[in-house]
């Protein structure tokens, strides 16, 4: 529409936000052969964020993955977790707290996943939220961004008023995929083990182990480059 061009390709950007998100360096480590001030990759980072440019390319991406594995683009069923992460100094007291069962001080977030694991919602909050309340928001934006979704599967720590809350306000079916009482060590749970791969993959990400943004939608806004770099390895693989 007109105006100054632009100085730096945005190819060129977009490998320097997801060098940073994949080797967990500070912006002013940027190295310095892609040619851009790391002050100038921070502010177009923000930038991109604030105006939807990193959830809408995060989405589209999600629609193509979905799409190449011959399912259909948008959703009908999810499943939800949340993650502990431990705070840097950086995330100020009054986005950070304890989380009392995990012993993990700083933000937790509150994800939505697919039946393959791509994410839906990410929410961060402090880490001493509980998971009913932070699904809260996040089963809000789910509603808001997928019409067709109805069945929701989650774990014991979101039933009670959750469920009833969720099935009148929103519509949603959560239901409740329990760990067996016999079973001892580690087992493989239906449903619930999606997300927590996808919590997996998300952690294979530096930038996304520990918890360094100052403002709660930047952390967002790294879990969704997180996802944006292992979309693209798998649609150019499958080219």
């Amino acid at each position: 529409g007109g105006g100054h061009p632009e100085k730096y390709c945005r190819r060129t950007v977009i490998d320097a936000i997801c060098y940073v998100v994949d080797n967990g360096i500070k912006w002013r480590n940027l190295p310095a052969d892609y040619g851009i001030p790391w002050r100038t990759v921070h502010a177009i980072f923000a930038r991109w964020n604030s105006a939807g440019f990193t959830l809408a390319v995060h989405n589209d991406l999600r629609e193509g993955v979905r799409l190449a594995q011959g399912r259909a683009a948008e959703p009908t069923v999810a499943v939800i977790d949340s993650q502990s992460v431990r705070a840097a100094e950086t995330v100020g007291s009054a986005s950070r707290g304890w989380d009392a069962g995990k012993k993990v001080a700083g933000r937790k977030r509150h994800v939505l996943v697919d039946s393959i694991g791509l994410l839906l919602v990410v929410v961060v909050t402090a880490a001493s939220v509980q998971d009913r309340d932070g699904a809260r928001t996040a089963l809000t934006l789910l509603r808001e961004w997928f019409e067709k979704i109805t069945l929701i599967w989650a774990d014991g720590a979101y039933a009670g008023k959750l469920v009833t809350w969720a099935h009148h306000t929103l519509g949603y079916t959560i239901e409740i995929v329990k760990r067996s009482d016999d079973a001892t060590g580690f087992e493989v749970i239906p449903r619930r083990w999606v997300v927590e791969r996808t919590l997996a993959w998300i952690f294979q990400h530096r930038r996304c182990v520990r918890d360094y943004e100052r403002l709660p939608e930047h952390h967002e806004a790294m879990v969704q480059w997180a996802m944006i770099i292992l979309m693209r390895r798998r649609l150019a693989r499958a080219k």
